[in-house]
Formats: C-alpha cells, sequence, structure tokens
C-alpha cells in the first residue's frame, strides 16, 4: 500500500493540522510491516513540525528561509511542481493535507481528506469574505473517496451542512504530544492564576470569559495568564480596562510547547469558553499536566473531555463566572477533576489515532 500525503498545508512555520499529520506519517511507520509504505510530496516546505521529523520520514523537500512573502511563495512554487512529481510515487492513496482544487491523482488513486472542524460553515461572519476554506473544502470533500472526521460532532456537522453521505465518512480521533521534560516550578512565587491558551478570534468568545474573570471574588485573588493568539488589541485592552482589570492581574505570554507546558503544570486552573470546537487540544493538554479544567458544553468539547472537566453555557457570563467560583473554591473538586483529567487523557495517542487511520486506509481499498 502506497500512501502520499501532499504538499498542502507545509507551507505555514506551525499549526495544529501540520503536526496532525506529521505525528500520523511517523506513527504509521509501525505498520510498514504490514506494507504501507508512506511519503510525501512537498519539494519545498516552511514547517518546523515536517523540518524536526524529517529523518524519520520518506521524504526529502528543500526547506526555504523565513522572509516576507515566503510561505505564500512555497505554496505557489509546489502547486507547479508537486503534481508533476506524484506519479513517481505510484501512491494507491492520496491523503491531502488541506483543501486545495489540484488534481493530482491517476487512474485507481483513492483520495483521502481529514475535516477537522466546520467553523467556516458555522462562523461565516467571522472570517473575512475573501477566505476561499469553504469553497475549496466542499471540493475537496466531493472529489474525495473516503473523509475522515476528528470528532463525532465534525462528522454530524460535516453531514448536516453539506449532505455528505455517512458511509463515506468516519470518525478518527486526534493523538496528544505531552512534553514532560524540562518542567519546572518558576523560580519566582506567582499568584495563583487561570489560564487561557490560543486564539481569541470572535467564536473563542474571550471576551465573555474577560467578563466573568472581572468578578471581585475572582481578580481579586487569581491572576489571569493569556497564553499565544497575538498580543492584546486596542478593543481588549479597553475591555480590560473598561472592566477594571489591573495590568498586575492579567499577563500575556508567549513561546514554545516547553514554555506552554510549564504554564499548564503551575496553573490553578484552565478555562476554555470557546462556542466551538471540531475536536479541542487545549483542554486534554492542560489535563495531560494535570491542570484542573472547566470549558464550554457546546460543540465537540463535551465529546472529548468527558466527565473530566466542569462545563458551562459559555453563552452565559453568569454560567462561566459561577463554574469559575465552584472549581475555584472547592479544593476537592479541584483534585476530583485533575485525577480524572489523567485518565481522559491517556485515552488520546497518536498510536490509536495512526491504527484507526490504518483500518480507513485498508478499507479504501
Amino acid at each position: 500500500m502506497n500512501v502520499l500525503y501532499n504538499h498542502q498545508i507545509f507551507h505555514l512555520n506551525y499549526g495544529g493540522i501540520a503536526r496532525y499529520h506529521v505525528e500520523l506519517a511517523k506513527n504509521l511507520n509501525f505498520y510498514k510491516k504490514k506494507s504501507i509504505n508512506l511519503s510525501i510530496n512537498s519539494p519545498f516546505y516552511k514547517n518546523n513540525h515536517l523540518n524536526d521529523s524529517k529523518n524519520i520520514l520518506n521524504f526529502n523537500g528543500l526547506r526555504l528561509p523565513h522572509f516576507k512573502g515566503s510561505g505564500r511563495l512555497c505554496l505557489l512554487m509546489n502547486n507547479l511542481i508537486s503534481p508533476h512529481m506524484v506519479k513517481k510515487y505510484n501512491p494507491d492513496i492520496i491523503h491531502e493535507t488541506y483543501y486545495n482544487s489540484i488534481n493530482e491523482s491517476f487512474k485507481n488513486t483513492k483520495k483521502i481528506i481529514t475535516v477537522h472542524d466546520m467553523t467556516h460553515e458555522l462562523f461565516p461572519n467571522q472570517f473575512p469574505k475573501k477566505d476561499q476554506t469553504p469553497k475549496l473544502k466542499k471540493l475537496a470533500i466531493n472529489k474525495a473517496d473516503h473523509i475522515i472526521c476528528v470528532s463525532k460532532t465534525t462528522q454530524k456537522d460535516l453531514i448536516k451542512i453539506l449532505n455528505v453521505d455517512v458511509n463515506k465518512t468516519s470518525v478518527v480521533y486526534h493523538g496528544l504530544n505531552v512534553k514532560t521534560e524540562k518542567i519546572e516550578i518558576f523560580k519566582k512565587k506567582l499568584k495563583p492564576y487561570l489560564l487561557y491558551v490560543g486564539s481569541r478570534i470572535g467564536y473563542k468568545n474571550f471576551s465573555r470569559f474577560l467578563k466573568a474573570y472581572s468578578s471581585p471574588k475572582i481578580k481579586k485573588y487569581f491572576n489571569l495568564v493569556v497564553f499565544g493568539g497575538h498580543k492584546f488589541s486596542h478593543e481588549e485592552v479597553s475591555l480590560i480596562n473598561k472592566l477594571q482589570i489591573s495590568e498586575k492581574n492579567i499577563k500575556y505570554v508567549d513561546g514554545n510547547d516547553t514554555i506552554l507546558a510549564n504554564y499548564y503544570k503551575n496553573a490553578f486552573l484552565f478555562v476554555y469558553p470557546s462556542l466551538y470546537e471540531g475536536f479541542g487540544f487545549p483542554p486534554l493538554e492542560a489535563m495531560s499536566y494535570g491542570c484542573p479544567v472547566i470549558c464550554s458544553n457546546t460543540g465537540s468539547i463535551p465529546e472529548i473531555v468527558g466527565h473530566a472537566a466542569s462545563l458551562f453555557d459559555p453563552s452565559s457570563i453568569d454560567s462561566i463566572r459561577d463554574a469559575l467560583m465552584q472549581v475555584l473554591y472547592d479544593e476537592d473538586l479541584r483534585r476530583s477533576l485533575t485525577i480524572k483529567g489523567f485518565d481522559v487523557a491517556k485515552k488520546f495517542s497518536w498510536k490509536n489515532c495512526a491504527l484507526e487511520t490504518f483500518k480507513v486506509y485498508k478499507s479504501v481499498l
């Protein structure tokens, strides 16, 4: 069985989807004895996840240096070159790494695409009008022989929104990366803090969470650390000031996975207020480092976290605030959530993800 991953996602420096394909490729190597030969067709690339693992993958692309427009140039060059290279791999299956309109297949080649969420379709007003993702996604899905969905929620939304035949889909959960090396207690003793991780655009619901956090009984005793995404915008700074949240109470930080792991490990509580996720890594990451979690009761989030998190209605500031108060001031509940969280996080491994994906490949052929 010859399986080929195309170039579409590897012009980006980082990203969860690129990591997914790299981890999947690494773990599928385990099945070489069962006659799977996996290759990556990306003549040029920028992705750090791919670069870090290229020595253990069947991959010989050229990494472009970083300069303004280098990602777009990388994608354009690959769009021109890679279709002409497909034949040399003689693929039985092409697993597309992202949505595109390019025809890279030939006779008897099966196409597979992974759908990670339906955010663009459910929240169209929160993306630029020029964003072609919904159009390209629909094209990719229509030409695919099979579609992998990363959760039952994503599968259900895909079927409902795009009228896809359920028999054309399978659910395969993501794996989880846990880095245990170099995890340490911060040298400077920190005031107990709540942790928020990732993007803060519209549907991520950060503003409602901020309003819930601004309760005097919360902000007085607990700081808020916001990791990643982007530095606070003018609108966010304005809201922070309006809510009378002191600069001493809120801190924006960024960094690599090791730095993030330290913040997970030392947080008093992790909060995930997103209105919708197709999967949602951060709650599981927090659980894997022993941090109790409270999160939304919408999208795939309850499906993923199970009973290991305290849930709230993300459309209600009062519900978020009540959940915060309940968990922050109940030590036994926090301890219980931590224990359950470890058990849930262990269920999501890249080895299992690779095994289930391998089964999909075999079924398609």
